[in-house]
C-alpha cells in the first residue's frame, strides 16, 4: 500500500543499501605513526627539534611526537597545520601565499584550529584524501615542509591501491 502511493507520487522507494552506508578509506594508526616517525627522523637528520602530528580523514588527531628540545608551541602548532591542510586541500604553504598574495580572505587564518603556516601537508592516494600531516619547530616553513614530505614518502608505498 505504501509502495503504491510513493509510485503514485513519483517518489522511488529507496532500495536496501542505497546511500545508507558510506564506506571509506583510513590511515590504520601503524602508518599514520610510521609517517610521523619519519618526518621526526628528517628533521633530526637535519638539525631540528621538532613535533609532528597526523590527523585523520575527519581532522582528528592519531599521531602526535614532540621531540625532547622541540619548542612548548610545537605540537599544537604541527595539529593545526595537519589540520589546515585537510580541511583545506592544499598545501599550507600554498595556503599561507594565497593569503598574503590576496587570493584568500586573511581572515580565514584566525578560524579555530588552523594555521597558515608552511609544513603541513595532506596525505592521499588514488584521489582519496586519507589525512594531513604536519610540521612545526624547524626553522621555517620551508624546512617543516621538507620534514612532512619525507613521512608522506615513507609510507607512500602502503598508500597506493
Amino acid at each position: 500500500m505504501i509502495g503504491a502511493m510513493m509510485l503514485a507520487l513519483g517518489v522511488a522507494p529507496a532500495a536496501a543499501g542505497d546511500d545508507a552506508l558510506v564506506v571509506y578509506k583510513s590511515l590504520s594508526p601503524e602508518v599514520a605513526l610510521e609517517a610521523a616517525q619519519a618526518a621526526l627522523r628528517k628533521c633530526r637528520d637535519n638539525g631540528f627539534q621538532v613535533a609532528v602530528a597526523v590527523v585523520d580523514r575527519f581532522g582528528q588527531p592519531q599521531v602526535m611526537l614532540r621531540d625532547r628540545y622541540a619548542g612548548l608551541p610545537a605540537p599544537d602548532t604541527a595539529t593545526r597545520k595537519a589540520y589546515t591542510s585537510l580541511s583545506f586541500r592544499a598545501s599550507t604553504t600554498d595556503l599561507s601565499k594565497s593569503i598574503k598574495s590576496g587570493q584568500l580572505d586573511p581572515g580565514l587564518a584566525r578560524l579555530p584550529n588552523v594555521a597558515m603556516l608552511g609544513g603541513g601537508l595532506m596525505i592521499e592516494a588514488a584521489g582519496t584524501l586519507l589525512g594531513g600531516i604536519g610540521v612545526s619547530g624547524a626553522p621555517g616553513g620551508d624546512k617543516d615542509d621538507e620534514c612532512a614530505k619525507a613521512g608522506i614518502d615513507a609510507i607512500r608505498d602502503k598508500l597506493d591501491f
